[in-house]
C-alpha cells in the first residue's frame, strides 16, 4: 500500500520572492539553497529547506500562468503551515527583532502539550505561520 513520506514542499504563492524573505530568511534563518525561471508557468521559484521538506516560494513573472491567475483570484487559501521549532522563546526574540509581526509574543499552551505561536499573516505573505515545541511530538501529530 503506498504510503506518505513527508511534506515536499510547501508551494507559496507570493506576490514577490524578495519581501517574502522577510519572515522565512531574516525572521526564521532559513537559507534559499536554489532558485530557478520556470518558463511554462511564467514563475520564478526560490526553495528554502526546513529539515527534509522545503518551502517553495512561487513568484508570478508577468500577468499570464498559473500562479498570477492564483493570486488574482484566491480562491483557495492555506490556512496555516505547522513547523516544528527548537527554543521557541529564542525564535521569537530573533523574529521581533528581524521586524517580523508576531500574533504571540510569548509562547502558549497548544495542542498534545506543545508550546505554540503564531507568525501574523501580515509578515509572511498572508500565510499564518504556527510554531510548536515539543519533545513529544510523535509522527501522528
Amino acid at each position: 500500500m503506498p504510503r506518505i513520506i513527508k511534506i515536499h514542499p510547501i508551494g507559496l504563492a507570493v506576490e514577490s520572492i524578495e519581501q517574502a524573505l522577510g519572515a522565512f530568511a531574516d525572521g526564521l534563518g532559513l537559507s534559499v539553497t536554489g532558485g530557478e525561471y520556470v518558463a511554462a508557468d511564467a514563475v520564478r521559484v526560490a526553495f528554502l529547506p526546513v529539515g527534509q521538506s522545503r518551502f517553495e516560494l512561487l513568484e508570478p513573472v508577468g500577468d499570464i500562468g498559473p500562479v498570477q491567475k492564483f493570486l488574482a483570484n484566491r480562491v483557495q487559501v492555506v490556512h496555516h503551515i505547522c513547523l516544528e521549532v527548537e527554543d521557541l522563546p529564542g525564535l521569537l526574540s530573533q523574529l521581533k527583532a528581524a521586524g517580523v509581526e508576531l500574533i504571540d509574543s510569548k509562547p502558549r499552551p497548544g495542542a498534545h502539550g506543545s508550546l505554540v505561536a503564531f507568525i501574523h499573516p501580515k509578515s509572511a505573505n498572508g500565510v499564518l505561520i504556527d510554531l510548536v515545541e515539543s519533545s513529544t511530538l510523535s509522527d501522528g501529530y
